[in-house]
């Protein structure tokens, strides 16, 4: 099985608060290819932990993968697979950015699309994805990862190993939730929001936009953009900065 970008004509839109960015208004719920698809190459951005974590999935899912796209690796070999700079990409391949932190997941993006590649989403064969779900481009999911039904990943959004997505929920662009991580039905995360590891977002709260939830907390309110959270319940580290 492979993932890639889909062409079901169904969409849904589960939360009333959320608007969708103009560019995601073509998306479609998400429906995995026949392996073996002809397809133009595929290059990860990141040739760190998440970028061979990307590549196992690449693997898993049957995706041939040309390289790894890295300023400070250039030149080196990585997992048998060679490294290049982002601004050498090849114009009209597909790239998948295998990077954490979500601001520079967002300016590879901005770079390797200018270059004329596209965004394409990889999904774990040992990952399950329910009906009437959307994935948009640049999605990763890892292996063991459950997304549930009428559920939106925006953009360059990552599910990590072991991770849970609730019913309705709506994820922005570049959202991350990190391995064990549990996200409970009808949130919606903003854009550039962080789950950790083994943390707990509870049914219906609104965490937003460059959030980050501290590995383990248990998210029992709404979190204002910008802040870092932590414990159970969770609570304020640090604010947003000014």
């Amino acid at each position: 099985m492979t993932a890639t970008a889909t062409t079901s004509g169904r969409t849904h839109e589960p939360h009333q608060a959320y608007q969708p960015h103009e560019s995601h208004q073509a998306c479609q719920a998400y429906q995995p290819h026949e392996p073996h698809q002809a397809q133009p190459e595929l290059w990860i951005a990141g040739a760190g932990g998440v970028g061979r974590e990307a590549l196992d999935t690449a693997l898993a899912a049957g995706v041939p993968v040309a390289g790894f796209l890295d300023d400070r690796q250039h030149g080196a070999t990585v997992r048998g697979l060679p490294v290049r700079r982002p601004a050498d990409i090849p114009p009209g391949v597909r790239y998948l950015v295998g990077i954490a932190d979500p601001a520079v997941r967002q300016r590879l993006a901005a770079v390797l699309d200018a270059r004329g590649a596209a965004p394409a989403t990889l999904v774990h064969p040992r990952a399950l994805i329910a009906p009437d779900t959307v994935l948009e481009p640049g999605c990763l999911v890892m292996g063991g990862a459950y997304v549930s039904s009428s559920v939106r990943l925006g953009a360059h959004s990552q599910v990590h190993y072991n991770a849970t997505v609730g019913h309705d929920t709506v994820f922005g662009e570049r959202v991350t939730v990190y391995p064990g991580g549990n996200v409970s039905g009808a949130v919606l995360l903003a854009d550039d929001t962080t789950v950790g590891s083994n943390a707990v977002v509870l049914q219906g709260r609104k965490i937003g936009a460059g959030a980050f939830v501290g590995a383990a907390a248990v998210v029992t309110r709404d979190v204002p953009p910008g802040e870092v959270v932590v414990g159970s319940p969770a609570r304020t580290l640090r604010a947003a900065r000014p």
